[in-house]
């Protein structure tokens, strides 16, 4: 099987497990951090990382204006989006209620697909449909209707607003970019706008206990240069709709997670959940077979 098409078939499975562990991570280091503090602690490991990564391999910088735009997705798909989680599940928010309206991704992103130039078909939009259907079957019971207000609320839907349009943004303006270098100049924005935010709101708490030091790590090495590496690479070879919608997949990966590591609950309708959502994602990617027009 050539490389590229090996890369394509493994990417997305590998991308669902890397983005479900993120709330596995936000929980491990919840009571040792403040959200915004780890953030930046992250953002500073990610552009260090990646710079020796681009040095030593004399990568291609962008243009000043590739910088630019690379800059202003970062803002949205790292800093806005990260921060809106972690805050809104710091102050109250329900995981559950978390994923569901970030999860929205994918019909946001259809919606706004021909803004771009991707035709959305009937049958994708059943399968985002599905999707989201699939999605709430599966956190329904961790669902609350009072923690689901003010402040919190506010933030998480900023989350999704951020993440959709930094994607949409990526995908129209610089599509095509060295990972490497590319994820300097995206985290170093994202560490420009959280450092003076964290510092004007937070007392800025990090206890470098064993549980901080494994997430840190997690999220630097796997979530944030694997996981992050492999959406932009999807992007690159994918259509944006059908990319975003593996995203419906997250919640379901987690919910197995916390049932394997915390004993979590499993009933027959989350498993009917997953099975819906499976459905509705094959729905998006699966490829057609296109009549000549």
């Amino acid at each position: 099987m050539p490389l590229p098409s090996f890369l394509d078939r493994l990417a997305p499975p590998l991308f669902i497990f890397i983005w479900a562990t993120g709330y596995i991570v936000a929980k491990l280091a919840a009571p040792h951090a403040d959200p915004l503090t780890f953030l930046c602690w992250r953002y500073a490991g990610v552009v260090a990382l990646m710079l020796v990564l681009a040095l030593a391999a004399s990568a291609p910088w962008p243009s000043r204006r590739e910088a630019l735009h690379l800059a202003v997705a970062g803002v949205g798909i790292q800093a806005l989006y990260l921060a809106g989680v972690w805050v809104s599940i710091r102050r109250g928010l329900p995981a559950g209620t978390a994923a569901l309206i970030v999860n929205l991704q994918p019909v946001l992103v259809a919606a706004a697909a021909p803004l771009i130039g991707e035709r959305v078909a009937p049958r994708q939009w059943l399968g985002v449909a599905l999707g989201l259907a699939g999605v709430v079957l599966v956190i329904w019971h961790k669902l609350t209707l009072a923690a689901g207000f003010g402040l919190p609320l506010a933030l998480c839907l900023m989350a999704l607003l951020a993440i959709t349009g930094g994607t949409l943004y990526q995908k129209r303006f610089v599509p095509r970019f060295d990972l490497r270098t590319g994820q300097v100049v995206q985290f170093s924005a994202a560490l420009a706008v959280t450092l003076p935010v964290a510092a004007l709101v937070e007392p800025m708490r990090i206890d470098w206990h064993r549980d901080v030091v494994v997430a840190m790590a997690w999220s630097i090495l796997v979530l944030t240069a694997g996981g992050i590496s492999l959406m932009f690479y999807m992007l690159r070879h994918g259509r944006v709709t059908a990319v975003t919608s593996t995203m419906y997949l997250v919640p379901s990966v987690t919910a197995l997670m916390a049932w394997l590591l915390f004993g979590e609950t499993l009933g027959p309708q989350a498993i009917a959940g997953m099975g819906v959502t499976l459905l509705g994602v094959y729905l998006v990617v699966a490829k057609k077979q296109e009549t000549a027009a």
